[in-house]
């Protein structure tokens, strides 16, 4: 069988790797990838920023000589220009020669990934207006941050705000603006995104929160300035953090999308084209919470989507459950997880819903040392059902949100989370759990509204 993959990061590695373990020889795979690199983590660019991993290149998890070495063929530095489904075949350009070319295909797989979205801003292309994706964005915003002092992150999720720490903590001045009134505002709720907030601007940290960035000024082509429509901030250097598309413009017209260009898979990974699968960010997720298609671009995602595809290659085999997008990040001193929906999310999404926030500590107060833990838990109003929680500590406990992503991935409700089976011993929690407690609360909550 011949297998072309377009793009090859986390779900195309995942795919390769797997599929030549399953059926070796079997399987003809060549690999067209636009970049001279594979598998980057760019979750690890504010490491490298902050100087915690001091070489990138232990970023990456595989290479194009790996897959090689497994009988894949690599094509490094070569763009897919169309794809016909019919004929079954892509358009290719080598892009060191110029010369394009025709590859057919028996199996097609979508691996594309994202971009970071770039703002339609006057000066966005002046020099020092960076974006945070890649291993040769990594290397520019640790050159460029050399010789800069004031630093603007646009944009405050995950990213934006891990990157503003870092360079915080190099002793940069950073000013971390979003459009949003709150940091995080897609993961967590007002309790544990106010805790953050003051975390950061007591460690420096300049929030412009609800400011829209309406201009990037600069002199001889270098930035100097981020406008915003209530202010104006000095800037050396500014990282654009306001989220990723899916690479799939060439699929437009070709493969059933969401409106934002995700393609639709059903339960096995294959797209409105059966011999062509789509895995990774280029794709739209099912969201188990809401049981609809989402965008939630994860690596976490990616790897099992792209592992599933090799699986199910020759046969529908392995069914595709769907995500709750389950993330985490360590901000300064609190370790925060989040899965599922969050209160406002739901709100938005016009759900009946209910919510509890608990404050509970980590251990039994008679131990030398115990920690605060803030937990949210969102669960249906009529039947209790669990659709997410957010967990937030100074203590490391944010592996409970692993246990609230299976509640929610099986349809658990508060009572069934509230009595459930969890170990005691006080140099780890209390006899009843924080996430007993808190759904303890819930069913309380939901008996009194009877």
């Amino acid at each position: 069988m011949k297998v072309i993959v377009v793009g090859c990061t986390h779900a195309g590695t995942a795919f390769v790797t797997t599929a030549k373990k399953l059926y070796g020889d079997a399987v003809d795979i060549t690999i067209y990838e636009k970049n001279d690199t594979i598998s980057f983590l760019s979750c690890g660019i504010a490491l490298h920023v902050g100087g915690i991993v001091k070489d990138p290149m232990k970023l990456f998890y595989s290479s194009p000589e790996h897959l090689f070495s497994l009988g894949a063929t690599p094509k490094m530095r070569h763009e897919v220009l169309e794809v016909n489904p019919r004929e079954k075949y892509v358009v290719v350009r080598n892009m060191e020669t110029g010369e394009t070319f025709r590859d057919h295909y028996d199996k097609l797989v979508v691996t594309t990934g994202s971009w970071p979205i770039i703002p339609n801003i006057p000066g966005v292309s002046l020099d020092g207006v960076k974006l945070s994706k890649n291993f040769y964005h990594a290397k520019e915003i640790v050159e460029a941050s050399k010789n800069a002092q004031d630093v603007v992150i646009v944009g405050a999720g995950y990213i934006g705000v891990e990157l503003a720490e870092a360079f915080r903590h190099n002793g940069k001045n950073v000013v971390l603006i979003d459009l949003a009134d709150r940091i995080l505002s897609r993961y967590l709720d007002k309790e544990l995104s106010d805790l953050v907030e003051k975390e950061l601007t007591e460690n420096g940290i300049k929030l412009a929160l609800n400011e829209k960035v309406v201009e990037f000024l600069g002199e001889n082509g270098k930035l100097t300035h981020v406008v915003t429509d209530k202010n104006k901030y000095r800037a050396d250097m500014a990282i654009l953090a306001v989220g990723f598309r899916p690479n799939t413009d060439i699929f437009k017209g070709l493969l059933k999308t969401l409106d934002n260009g995700a393609i639709i898979v059903d339960k096995y990974l294959h797209t409105s084209e059966p011999d062509i699968f789509a895995a990774g960010d280029c794709a739209a997720v099912w969201f188990t919470p809401t049981e609809s298609y989402e965008y939630i671009p994860l690596a976490t995602n990616a790897v099992r989507m792209g592992t599933i595809v090799a699986y199910n290659l020759f046969e529908n085999k392995v069914e595709y459950k769907g995500t709750q997008g389950t993330s985490g990040v360590k901000i300064f001193s609190y370790n925060i997880a989040a899965t599922g929906l969050t209160h406002s999310w739901a709100q938005e999404k016009k759900l009946d819903i209910e919510s509890v926030f608990i404050v509970e500590n980590n251990r039994p107060e008679f131990m030398n040392t115990y920690e605060p833990v803030y937990v949210k838990l969102i669960f249906e109003r009529t039947t209790g059902r669990v659709l997410g929680g957010q967990v937030m500590s100074k203590a490391d406990v944010v592996e409970s949100a692993n246990t609230l992503s299976l509640a929610v991935a099986n349809k658990m409700t508060v009572l069934d989370l509230a009595f459930s089976d969890f170990f005691f011993q006080p140099h780890f929690n209390k006899p009843w759990n924080f996430l007993n407690t808190a759904a303890l609360r819930a069913v309380e909550k939901i008996h009194n509204m009877k």
